[in-house]
Parts: structure tokens; sequence; C-alpha cells
């Protein structure tokens, strides 16, 4: 299976570099879609061997995923794997995620940090998680035990049967959503979230990131 990993990535210079390396053993090829930073993501994310796309301006983390998955799927890819690009994640899961669509039981391979880890979350953002989870359940029916984890697989035939129109941080329930309206096989990966101070103040994260994240579940529910 030709794997791609897609990475979004915002102000992400002192992170992305690492992350793509990380990825590197693991997949075919790593997509990087700069989303209109105004540091050097673009030349370190060139430098460390990813494929670089580049939006002009800030469009969000939702765009960033649609532009870069995509692109991957139109260059031959089998399968994506999303990536954030913050250092969060752990690239020793990516294996994992792939068995699960390579088993072809499921089209869908979505990471848990509650099935696995979460290493130094703080106490608001694991109530805000947990309440997503709830939101989730009750707008589409599926019973998650993470909904806002970036870390997720997709084969190319269940990723082209959604259609995601959200450009920000909705897209995470969007995905839950389309996946429960298309009916497409999915399976929880416990995987590991590493918070730190960089991640926990990365653009991504932002100052509030419990009220965008609620904020994003409502647009992502009621203004598709």
């Amino acid at each position: 299976m030709k794997v791609t990993a897609v990475v979004p990535a915002y102000e992400a210079e002192y992170s992305v570099g690492q992350v793509i390396l990380s990825l590197k053993p693991y997949v075919n090829k790593v997509v990087v879609v700069d989303d209109g930073s105004t540091d050097n993501t673009f030349e370190v994310a060139k430098q460390a061997g990813a494929i670089v796309l580049r939006h002009l301006v800030n469009r969000g983390y939702g765009a960033a995923l649609i532009t870069g998955s995509e692109y991957a799927l139109g260059q031959g890819a089998q399968a994506i794997v999303h990536f954030d690009a913050d250092g969060q994640f752990d690239a020793t899961d990516v294996p994992k995620l792939i068995s699960v669509l390579t088993a072809g039981q499921s089209s869908a391979a979505l990471g848990s940090r509650f099935l696995g880890r979460a290493v130094n979350i703080p106490i608001l953002r694991k109530i805000t998680l947990k309440l997503a989870v709830l939101f989730t359940w009750v707008t589409s029916g599926l019973k998650l035990t993470d909904t806002h984890n970036g870390l997720r697989a997709f084969t190319a035939e269940a990723w082209r049967l959604m259609n995601l129109k959200q450009d920000r941080m909705a897209i995470s329930s969007e995905i839950i959503q389309e996946l429960a309206k298309h009916k497409i096989p999915y399976q929880e990966v416990p995987v590991t979230v590493v918070y730190t101070d960089y991640s926990l103040h990365s653009s991504k994260q932002g100052s509030f990131p419990a009220a965008k994240i609620v904020k994003d579940l409502l647009i992502g529910k009621f203004l598709r």
C-alpha cells in the first residue's frame, strides 16, 4: 500500500523538520501544507525532504488537510495519514494505523489518546475533549473515545467518499459525521500524544483551545 503522510503546518519552523524525519521510515511520501506561515516553515520542510505545498494566506487546519490529502491522492497514494506538525505525535504509531487499513476490515483508522497515552495533558484540555466525545456521539451516533485527534488514516476510497467543507478545526467533527453518514468502517487505535510547552502554545492550539474547539464543534454541526 502506497502511503502518504499529510502534515498541515502553520508557523511550525521549530518542529516540522523533526516531524518529517520521524515519518520518513514509515511512509512513502511526506506532504507538508504550509498554511500561510510567516516564518521559515516552508524552507525547513523542504530541507527535511518533504513535498511542500503552500497556501498564500492562512486558511486553517481543515483547509490544509484537504489540500494535502487531495494532492496525495492525485499523486497515486492508496492511503493517507494525517499527522500534526507540532511534535505531539509519535511516528511509531503510524504502522499501527496502516495495519488496520491493510487488514481489510476497516477503511479508516482513528487515533485515540484515551485508549493509548495522553502525556502531561492539561485537565481543561482533557475535560474539553471528553465533552467533544459526548457531542460527537449525540450528533453522529458514533461512540468514540477521542474525536479531536489529528492522528488518523484513511484509504483513498474512504477519503473520496467524504464531502468535507470545514476549513478550520471543525473538520475533525465533520470527518466523524461523514464516516457515520457513509457508513465507512473504522477502528480506533491506541496512540500516544505528548503535551509540551511548545505544542500547547503553538498556533494550532491557540490561547483558548477549549473555547475554540467548542466553537468549531458548533460550526461543524450547524453551519455545514
